[in-house]
């Protein structure tokens, strides 16, 4: 699940900290690295369990509205399609999400005022309106359904996001990356493998480990000749006038393209590139992009960088 786009922001995350606290100590910074991966691994499985929590919540008020003293018929005989979906069903009962809540001892009990607000505007929705008119019963259009729903009220929640951050400091900058993981999770599932759907792994492979590995080390091991390159192609710039997270997103730069062969230098420049537009100055994205293309033109004259 933790992609190189994440393992890119992370490093920067955990450089610019690496010298902003002066501890200097390599090995506990790369714990720290490892240890925010799986925080986003965490929000991974947590953000899965809300749509079970949302369904729990639902099934709640129906219980809740048949034990009135005068209950309506609507109230006894309800509408059990939403509560009663396939897909929710399956994931409620996935053995790795069951296997996370037991050592994670995590929960969304605590935020049920958050659950409500969540369940209350999905049933005022068109998108859980027509699904309850229609005629379909599927475990597709069931599962369709979440997706639509999670991709219109939990992509882009800012009181979800608030609550994440007071949760957790590592989920700041993760659930953006995070969302779109869950809703390939939910296009993936297969009702055929009931209980024993696989979740994303935590890492796709053993070289996405690797490569955040050696890409921390080699930005901090290397840092020095990263800040001469740097220093050297702006000239007319005082490097300590320089927004310092610029200076941590280039040397990460550098150590990616002149330390991973097979990773095209387009690619690694627009990742870069792209973070700096989003985490740094206004101004940033141009001048990381123009500083970076400066040190490669300068590199590949030299012969010191072959690869394309």
């Amino acid at each position: 699940m933790i992609n190189r786009v994440l393992i890119r922001l992370k490093i920067i995350q955990i450089v610019y900290a690496y010298y902003q606290n002066g501890s200097k100590n390599l090995d506990a910074a790369e714990k720290e690295l490892f240890f925010s991966l799986s925080k986003a691994y965490d929000l991974y499985n947590y953000l899965l369990m809300l749509m079970v929590a949302v369904t729990n919540y639902a099934q709640k008020r129906i219980e809740a509205a048949k034990s009135k003293l005068a209950p309506t018929t609507a109230e006894l005989y309800p509408n059990m399609k939403f509560v009663e979906n396939k897909f929710v069903a399956q994931l409620a009962a996935n053995k790795q999400l069951l296997d996370f809540i037991s050592v994670q001892k995590r929960s969304w009990d605590n935020d049920e005022d958050f659950v409500k607000s969540l369940y209350e505007k999905i049933i005022a929705s068109d998108i859980y309106k027509d699904y309850m008119a229609s005629d379909e019963c599927s475990y597709a259009a069931d599962r369709e359904l979440w997706r639509k729903l999670y991709k219109t009220f939990i992509f882009n929640n800012d009181a979800l996001d608030s609550l994440l951050e007071d949760q957790s400091l590592y989920w700041n900058d993760d659930k953006e990356i995070v969302d779109t993981f869950v809703l390939k999770t939910i296009k993936r599932f297969d009702e055929a493998k009931k209980e024993d759907q696989e979740l994303l792994p935590e890492f796709k492979d053993n070289e996405d480990q690797d490569f955040a590995r050696r890409l921390f080390r080699r930005s901090i091991l290397n840092g020095d000749y990263y800040r001469h390159l740097i220093s050297e192609n702006t000239r007319n710039w005082d490097l300590d006038r320089v927004a310092f997270m610029d200076v941590v997103i280039m040397q990460c730069a550098l150590a990616e393209i002149l330390s991973f062969p097979n990773v095209p230098i387009s690619v690694s420049l627009n990742e870069y590139v792209d973070i700096a537009k989003v985490y740094s100055t206004p101004k940033s994205g141009s001048f990381v992009n123009g500083t970076l293309d400066g040190i490669v033109k300068v590199l590949k004259k030299e012969g010191k960088l072959t690869k394309n």
